[in-house]
């Protein structure tokens, strides 16, 4: 289901709870980049967006490839972001309709 749908039916106190729940969680577009500078080819941007398996690839593999997989990888970086950060606002959505809804069922 859509995030998009799924924030629809809370309330602005549980969109405030998402929006910095998130906001704290979130990856930095910025570190990624970074990593990847300085550790393109050992994968170190794919071990910080969570990606472990990718990672261990690169880094076992990544010299096969010298810099060929990690210069195409960086235009996938942006994306992959979108997408966890995405994931994590699916997440924070169902922990804070599951923390709501008991609070109101105790009360």
């Amino acid at each position: 289901m859509d995030n998009l749908m799924l924030k629809r039916d809370l309330t602005s106190e549980q969109l405030s709870m998402v929006g910095s729940e998130v906001e704290i969680r979130k990856k930095s577009k910025t570190i990624a980049y970074v990593l990847w500078w300085f550790t393109g080819v050992l994968g170190g941007h794919r071990f910080y967006l969570g990606d472990i398996g990718y990672a261990i690839c690169l880094l076992l593999f990544g010299w096969l490839t010298a810099f060929i997989w990690p210069l195409v990888d960086v235009f996938f970086i942006g994306k992959r972001l979108e997408q966890k950060t995405t994931q994590l606002e699916y997440e924070v959505i169902q922990r804070v309709k599951l923390v709501t809804g008991s609070k109101t069922a105790s009360v």
